[in-house]
């Protein structure tokens, strides 16, 4: 999995420039943390369907929390990815 991290970084997939979140996770309300969970099921769901440069920026977005150490987090949301890419049914 490392490998195909650095080829989409090699192959512009990263950006210098991080997206901070207009929110930090632990201010979240229990109701807010639902919308959220739910809204990324079901990106996680047609996530094989996305072009990949949306892809691409989803993934940067998501992995530019303040609180987490970049390349941890990236390589999370990667496996999660991975790991659940058959989640759609098998399109």
């Amino acid at each position: 999995m490392a490998t195909a991290l650095d080829r989409w970084d090699e192959e512009g997939g990263a950006q210098e420039l991080a997206w901070p979140l207009p929110y930090e996770a632990s201010d979240l309300r229990d109701v807010e943390r639902r919308v959220l969970e739910c809204l990324g099921a079901a990106l996680v769901s047609e996530w094989n369907d996305l072009p990949t440069d949306v892809q691409r920026r989803l993934f940067e977005h998501a992995a530019s929390g303040k609180s987490h150490d970049a390349t941890v987090l990236k390589t999370r949301i990667a496996r999660f990815l991975h790991d659940h890419k058959g989640a759609s049914g098998g399109r």
